[in-house]
């Protein structure tokens, strides 16, 4: 985990003071005149994103401060730190700032992709003590894990190697792991993924990872689509340029279930990820056809770009059938989503008010916010076929985040509380504690959730 230490007795570490406009001439009374007389010849106002050091009379670093702005109270108050303080420890020396909060954003900050290439530079670390450190490892963990898996090219993250990951997962905590790859998918009765991935060189594969043995049964599904081409109505190259990233709602599930092992939440776990390349060749499957699901709903296909809701099905048929407690599935479904909401907030779909609440309460109170988008019913007539059940995809353009939910929820039966999360998974820029690329976007909020239900 990059940018924390945990604090080792007698270990030097420079004091960081965070500060905002109303405890600036406070904090600067209680270091003296010579501290408060340098501070301002610098001009130092206490904006978010500031700093400035205070030198001792040795010259060495007596203390720095570290403006807030308004965001005092923000998990990412200090996450542009580590990558612009000079490397070395620092030590929160003020009570004003959460230290949980305050130590996630500032490793959320130090996040570095370096499979590729080598960091940049090392992060400077805060440094913590045991319980911060506790609290904030597994978390930081989980976030890291989305990004590390989303940020991974197809080449190095197809549907075995992100099912490989979720093996090794498993044998971490003690879980039991099974998938089925290829044709056994359809002997296994699992239709549509098979046929959203058969094209690919790469077999298609549904993993299942099983954990737990006493409490409520919480099924997670994640939707592995690790390249999409879009199939035969193939994407224009903006649109694929960055289809690595349609296996996030695997990556956030993956990542989910390693935190509830990690930190042993009383349940029985269930994580199932569907793993496809949606890709083209003679066997592709093709506008038109009709494919009979797992549940038996004969599925009309309208558009092949719309593989995501396919795959998922099945192990939603799939997991009904083990009648749990609670079923969450994560994916980067549509692309209505993101503008109706933007890239910053996962679009929530529940089949319970009382969940749906629930999710939006965690959501505020960790500062990883969420949307309730509604299961609008009578835009279920935008999914008409005239020779199938349903089709996946319809000819307008109209509501497209809500049909992709409305057909998803065709395979849960009424008496499962469900909720489906439309995410992005993805940062299109630079900024404090979310860099560019592969991101966890309501994972801590789902946590908070499930701790709360089931903690």
């Amino acid at each position: 985990m990059q940018g924390l230490v945990e604090h080792r007795r007698g270990a030097r570490a420079v004091a960081l003071i965070p500060v905002s406009a109303d405890q600036l001439e406070a904090q600067l009374a209680s270091l003296g005149d010579a501290a408060r007389q340098w501070v301002q010849a610098q001009g130092f106002k206490p904006d978010a994103g500031a700093l400035i050091a205070v030198p001792a009379e040795d010259g060495s670093t007596r203390c720095v401060l570290a403006g807030v702005g308004s965001r005092r109270d923000d998990v990412y108050a200090l996450a542009s730190l580590p990558l612009r303080l000079p490397a070395g420890d620092y030590r929160l020396a003020t009570d004003t700032l959460d230290p949980v909060a305050a130590a996630l954003g500032w490793t959320l900050g130090s996040y570095q992709f370096t499979r590729y290439r080598k960091a940049r530079r090392a992060p400077a670390r805060l440094s913590i003590d045991s319980a911060t450190w506790k609290a904030v490892a597994p978390l930081a963990e989980a976030v890291y894990r989305v990004r590390d898996l989303v940020n991974t090219p197809t080449q190095d993250m197809g549907p075995a190697e992100l099912c490989g990951h979720m093996q090794e997962l498993a044998s971490e905590h003690g879980a039991k792991f099974r998938e089925w790859v290829g044709d056994q998918l359809l002997k296994a009765n699992f239709p549509t993924i098979h046929a959203v991935g058969r094209a690919s060189h790469r077999p298609p594969r549904l993993a299942e990872l099983t954990w737990g043995k006493k409490g409520p049964h919480v099924v997670i599904i994640g939707k592995g689509v690790c390249f999409d081409t879009g199939g035969l109505d193939i994407k224009p190259a903006d649109g694929m340029r960055w289809m690595k990233k349609d296996m996030g709602g695997a990556a956030h599930a993956i990542a989910l279930a390693g935190l509830i092992m990690r930190t042993r939440l009383p349940i029985r776990l269930t994580l199932l990820v569907p793993a496809v390349e949606n890709a083209i060749a003679g066997n592709a499957y093709r506008p038109g056809e009709v494919i009979t699901t797992r549940a038996g709903i004969t599925v009309e296909i309208d558009n092949t770009d719309a593989e995501g809701r396919l795959v998922l099905c099945d192990a939603i048929s799939y997991a009904a059938e083990q009648k749990p407690d609670l079923l969450l599935d994560f994916a980067t479904l549509t692309g209505a989503a993101r503008v109706a909401l933007g890239p910053d907030l996962p679009g929530v779909f529940a089949n319970r008010d009382d969940l749906a609440d629930s999710l939006l309460e965690a959501g505020r109170v960790t500062q990883d916010p969420l949307w309730r988008m509604p299961l609008w019913r009578p835009y279920l007539t935008l999914l008409e076929s005239s020779i199938a059940d349903i089709a996946n995809a319809g000819a307008s353009r109209h509501a497209g985040a809500i049909t992709a939910a409305l057909y998803l929820e065709r395979f849960v039966p009424e008496s499962l509380p469900w909720v489906h999360l439309d995410v992005y998974s993805w940062n299109d820029g630079e900024r404090p504690g979310k860099p560019k690329g592969g991101e966890a976007q309501g994972l801590r909020a789902y946590y908070a959730f499930l701790q709360r239900r089931y903690g």
